[in-house]
């Protein structure tokens, strides 16, 4: 029986054609950052900034920016309960404080109203997740943090391919970051990036990428002690290769997305955003089931692994993680809202998204869920 990860990537001949022509010898000797060069260039300008800063992986991307803003241990950042992990872990190899907030119900991202009744003169971040593709009210945000003189970081490493009001998802914050992980909509195994239109920032974090030096520094003479996090050639030319095909690779995304759709057709049913505001780029399907019990959720999940199939549960509340136990940690987490982060992961599931299911095994998978409800 074929069985299907809920994500996977979309490797083919025209990227192999990239990766052989990197590993050729005068790529590692006269020109080993060609293709890393190279990306950074065309995706920025494929999202319309003046900056691509390429990284080891979206992790690094968080941290880079956060280690730039020079924060103290009176400084505090404002983050989504409701996430991955690693939106909110570089926050803790910084100085400051952690507030987590609550997220929309609708949305499923930071609470603009969490928000508001959380600032005060030590905010200093606010890191905003585009999860699922989803995105709050920018510009509602935007106008909250120019206000108060505080740095959006806009986390869309979920979201390539969506767009607010016609902009892109990634050019909203002050910086962005993008994850090419193996699971995402692009791909380089592992990667990331962070977008920018701010020079200041991104020359400080190029100048942190790789042990304090920058474009000017000699070889051997570093400017400061810093991190490595840099990207390589082979990683990035399969990334030019996937950048080439990005909207070919978005509408797979969608086509799988409305087939779910069509398929789970239910008044109970509700999944990403995708409006007038919001054409979300459907990275991962998402069926959120209003009013349905645990015991239901349990049968899904096991129906669906017995067929081959291997949904994953929404993004647990940071709160309720084993590592959020730790006393030294809980001790920098100033406040903490959830409700709305226990009823998603509680009644939703990610439905499988990769990009080699056919629409026979998408409508299996519906077939499943619709009778097991």
């Amino acid at each position: 029986m074929l069985r299907f990860s809920t994500f996977g990537p979309d490797i083919g001949p025209e990227d192999l054609k990239y990766i052989k022509e990197a590993m050729k010898k005068k790529n590692w000797y006269i020109d080993p950052y060609f293709y890393c060069e190279k990306f950074q260039k065309d995706f920025a300008k494929y999202l319309g900034v003046k900056y691509c800063l390429l990284t080891s992986n979206c992790t690094s991307a968080i941290h880079l920016i956060l280690a730039s803003l020079n924060l103290k241990s009176t400084d505090e950042i404002i983050a989504p309960n409701c996430t991955w992990i690693a939106s909110i872990s570089p926050v803790f190899q910084t100085r400051a404080k952690l507030i987590l907030c609550d997220v929309d119900k609708y949305n499923w991202c930071i609470d603009l109203n969490e928000i508001k009744k959380n600032i005060n003169k030590n905010t200093k971040v606010i890191i905003s997740v585009n999860l699922f593709g989803n995105m709050p009210p920018y510009l509602e945000l935007k106008k909250i943090c120019r206000k108060n003189k505080i740095f959006l970081l806009e986390d869309s490493a979920e979201a390539l391919g969506t767009t607010y009001q016609n902009k892109k998802a990634g050019t909203f914050g002050d910086a962005a970051v993008f994850s090419f992980h193996r699971t995402k909509t692009i791909t380089s195994g592992e990667g990331g990036a962070i977008v920018t239109n701010n020079k200041k920032l991104f020359e400080k974090c190029y100048l942190l990428r790789d042990h304090g030096r920058d474009k000017k520094t000699k070889d051997l003479f570093n400017k400061e002690f810093a991190f490595k996090y840099m990207p390589f050639n082979i990683q990035a030319a399969l990334l030019c290769s996937q950048l080439e095909k990005i909207d070919k690779l978005i509408e797979k995304k969608k086509k799988i997305f409305f087939l779910y759709k069509k398929f789970l057709d239910n008044k109970n049913f509700n999944f990403n955003n995708f409006d007038k505001k919001i054409k979300n780029g459907c990275w991962a399907t998402v069926l959120n089931i209003k009013m349905i019990t645990s015991l239901k959720m349990k049968k899904i999940f096991k129906s669906l692994n017995l067929a081959g199939f291997f949904p994953r549960p929404f993004f647990y509340p940071i709160s309720s993680l084993p590592a959020f136990k730790n006393k030294k940690i809980k001790s920098r987490v100033k406040y903490i809202g959830k409700k709305n982060s226990i009823y998603l992961v509680k009644t939703s599931l990610v439905l499988p998204s990769a990009y080699i299911l056919k629409k026979k095994q998408i409508k299996q998978v519906c077939e499943i869920i619709n009778n097991e409800i």
